[in-house]
């Protein structure tokens, strides 16, 4: 790389910090700054290249390589990659850096340097427009455009033109969920019984799988509102095979967000028929259950909690 273009990335890369002053205010002053500086030089770098002549990107380079993901960044794009400084991965817990250079970590490693990057272009004021984005690893992160985060980490730096997309640096590692939908839902404490009906039922495997699933989850207070003797009548091995039905009435393919849902009005379950999806002034609703907390991402997909058992005979 040439002396020129290399210190056109470096300086690029100096501190833009977004405290003290509105989003909409340091975005335009930093793609200002940009622009002015790009504008006195003909030459521009991939995203790589860029980093790389930054010079503080190295553990993030290292990472990208044990990945395999430097020729795809290296591609035509276009993209937008919110890069971690090497002191961002510095502030991960000792020796997390290390264990995921590891050959046996790779695939969680790839998951992560996905979840930093978004297969378009887009500039920091499309990036604040959104209260949340969706990642190339298939999740979602959240955006607060006041406080000018993505995830847990600030947006330090942004507008960094590069000739297949633009990086804006950030000062933490996000990391992406790491359970499956039944690992996130045994983990939160309150679907104990759908715990132990998927279990029942044989659905564990299909929940833990690589596939990804939507799935509306009724927490033990859903449950309770059953009535009295319902779900200990489901849970033998008679009535499995209504068991099973009810639960796949309650799983959608593929990760299907709140927004994406309320859209699409209704959803084909894995049990074969459909669910109504509304929104109205009671919030949103799966058929007669109300969602009470939605798009809790997982490695394998997408959960929404909801407040009743939701039966395949209801209208």
């Amino acid at each position: 790389m040439n002396t020129v273009l290399t210190a056109i990335a470096f300086a690029s890369f100096t501190a833009f910090p977004l405290a003290n002053a509105g989003p909409e205010s340091s975005c335009s002053s930093s793609s200002s700054a940009y622009a002015s500086m790009s504008a006195s030089y003909a030459e521009k770098a991939d995203i790589i290249d860029t980093a790389l002549a930054a010079g503080s990107f190295k553990t993030l380079a290292a990472a990208l390589t044990k990945a395999d993901l430097i020729e795809i960044l290296k591609g035509k794009g276009p993209f937008t990659v919110f890069a971690p400084t090497d002191e961002a991965f510095a502030k991960l817990p000792k020796g997390t850096v290390e264990s995921l250079l590891k050959p046996e970590n790779k695939d969680k490693l790839i998951d992560i340097l996905t979840f930093h990057v978004i297969a378009d272009d887009l500039n920091s004021g499309k990036v604040l427009e959104n209260t949340s984005l969706d990642m190339l690893n298939g999740q979602r992160v959240k955006v607060d455009a006041k406080q000018g985060r993505i995830g847990s980490a600030k947006i330090i730096q942004t507008d960094i033109d590069c000739t297949n997309g633009v990086i804006h640096v950030i000062d933490e590692v996000i990391l992406p969920a790491s359970q499956t939908i039944l690992e996130t839902a045994q983990s939160a404490g309150s679907f104990t019984i759908l715990a132990a009906a998927i279990e029942a039922a044989g659905l564990v495997d299909a929940l833990s799988g690589d596939a990804d699933l939507t799935v509306f989850a009724p927490t033990d207070d859903a449950f309770a509102k059953l009535p009295a003797g319902t779900v200990e009548t489901l849970l033998k091995p008679e009535n499995l095979d209504t068991l099973r039905s009810i639960l796949l009435y309650h799983v959608v393919e593929g990760r299907v967000y709140s927004d994406d849902a309320i859209n699409a009005k209704s959803a084909m379950t894995l049990q074969g028929t459909k669910l109504k999806i509304k929104h109205n002034k009671k919030g949103v609703m799966i058929n007669n259950a109300k969602v009470t907390g939605a798009d809790i991402d997982a490695t394998n997909g997408v959960i929404h909690v909801i407040d009743t058992v939701i039966l395949p005979s209801e209208d």
